[in-house]
């Protein structure tokens, strides 16, 4: 009888299924959330995934798919629901040059969420405990959920704290073509990536979102706009803010940290 691959073997099959190159410290921290997941599980109700291999790749593997659609830049991230850290947790693992911030206004969640961060010591992630609407200023790159926010919806609830040009993405089902009716009468652009999630037949959408100049209405069946290349916003003058883990990776400053200084 053939031996069941181990938590680690599957990650790394996943990590080469989606050409992914990575690290000994990486696979490590992979396996460490892991651990501590099922670990505070039992008490917070984080996840109703209770299997190794379900973890990993209907969560971590899941949440890598979004780097299809994330340009290899130094940019800042909004994981808006980010729940037990999805995706935003795997993207900063993966992503160090990205700074990453998890908006989650439960507070068991946000305790769980600021714990793992702790203990895999990624200094460019940090825990944001707060619903999205009530963010009063926050200037990012790109906002990515994997909540079960409706397309249009998501859209309006991060509009305010997306930087001018910036990317949405979100991870669909089956049923996207649904949700993208309507899509282009509230002025945004998208595109849509047909991909398949590691180490299994399922099909996932990643649908790219930006805003666009003018309303020009939809007929018919949506039919997906070329989206300009993405320009993550020029860097802002030194932060000020000595507390903040993101300094420690280089972060220079953005609207939104109590660190920025305006070049005005």
């Amino acid at each position: 009888m053939r031996k069941a691959a181990s938590p680690k073997e599957l990650l790394i099959k996943g990590f080469q299924e989606l050409s992914l190159s990575y690290s000994d410290n990486q696979v490590i921290a992979f396996m460490t959330y892991l651990n501590e997941l099922k670990k505070w599980n039992r008490a917070y109700n984080l996840t109703s995934l209770k299997t190794d291999e379900d973890i990993i790749i209907k969560h971590f593997l899941d949440s890598l798919l979004y780097l299809k659609a994330i340009p290899e830049n130094r940019l800042s991230i909004m994981d808006v629901g980010s729940g037990a850290g999805f995706p935003g947790i795997p993207i900063g693992i993966m992503r160090p040059e990205n700074e990453i911030y998890l908006i989650e206004p439960s507070r068991k969640k946000a305790a769980f969420l600021t714990h793992i961060i702790s203990t895999l010591r990624i200094d460019n992630v940090e825990v944001v405990e707060k619903r999205v609407e009530d963010l009063e200023s926050m200037d990012v790159d790109i906002a990515v959920t994997r909540a079960l926010f409706d397309i249009v919806d998501f859209c309006k609830k991060v509009s305010p704290v997306l930087d001018r040009g910036g990317n949405i993405i979100l991870s669909k089902g089956p049923k996207v073509q649904e949700e993208l009716k309507g899509i282009e009468k509230e002025g945004l652009d998208f595109k849509i990536l047909d991909t398949r999630l590691p180490l299994t037949d399922i099909r996932r959408f990643i649908v790219i979102v930006r805003k666009r100049a003018g309303d020009i209405a939809a007929s018919g069946e949506p039919q997906a706009r070329t989206i300009s290349p993405f320009q993550p916003k020029i860097a802002q003058e030194a932060c000020s803010n000595a507390e903040c883990r993101l300094r420690k990776a280089g972060c220079r400053g953005f609207q939104g940290c109590p660190g920025f200084k305006s070049r005005a």
